[in-house]
């Protein structure tokens, strides 16, 4: 999840409040042309992130918006040192029960500045009126080691019909207002982040699982049914 205010954790974070208990149902519930239980997505995002740092990555990562934990208790399974943050008190709450290697946040001031080597904000941004968002985006690359460090978005594909369709069927994104492919990357690059790249993610679903072996090598072509965006921090 994400703040409509990232300073004060007001606004989405009340809303998601009240789906603290049942998020998990009604994500799976909107997935479910997939095939794939939400887990999946979960998993293959940390794949993502693995092919990105490599295998002696032992830095510090950030899952900014961690909602209930799915992600974050994935993330804590290949780096030791995991950190979850959300503006839902409610989330974060069962996300420490859920997580008990992880830390959370209360607030954004409570991150450290300069601490992470990569900060993660998965299906967050959509959540975001656009106004709002460099802040957002500024707030974030402030979080990560300067130079090193690298903001991992992962957003939702408006290109491909059967995301729009799973948008549409869940209940928790009705505020939600999806990013565009060329939106992305320059969102990143007009507030902090240098060495801008994106790949199209998550093209087949299970009854085409044998093919997924290929999806590395499809990241080019924008009809898969998400984004993953990379840039890293200024010196």
């Amino acid at each position: 999840m994400a703040d409509v205010d990232p300073e004060s954790g007001s606004g989405t974070g009340a809303k998601f409040d009240a789906y603290a208990d049942n998020y998990e149902q009604l994500n799976e519930k909107s997935q479910r042309a997939s095939g794939e239980p939400p887990g999946y997505f979960a998993e293959y995002k940390v794949r993502c992130i693995e092919r990105l740092v490599g295998s002696d990555f032992d830095e510090p990562v950030l899952d900014y918006g961690c909602g209930v934990g799915a992600l974050t208790e994935r993330l804590a399974t290949r780096f030791p040192r995991t950190a979850g943050y959300d503006p839902s008190a409610e989330s974060v709450e069962r996300a420490r029960v859920r997580v008990p290697t992880a830390d959370f946040y209360g607030g954004t001031d409570e991150i450290p500045d300069g601490q992470f080597g990569v900060v993660v904000l998965a299906n967050v941004l959509h959540h975001v009126p656009p106004p709002d968002r460099p802040e957002l985006i500024q707030l974030v690359m402030k979080k990560l080691q300067p130079g090193t460090g690298r903001i991992v978005v992962f957003e939702h594909n408006p290109l491909n019909p059967l995301t729009r369709r799973s948008v549409a069927a869940c209940e928790f994104d009705d505020d939600a207002i999806l990013l565009w492919p060329r939106e992305l990357p320059k969102l990143l690059r007009d507030n902090g982040s240098s060495h801008v790249r994106r790949d199209f993610i998550v093209f087949f679903p299970r009854v085409l699982a044998p093919l997924r072996w290929s999806e590395p090598y499809l990241s080019w072509l924008p009809l898969g049914a998400q984004m993953m965006v990379v840039g890293t921090a200024a010196e």
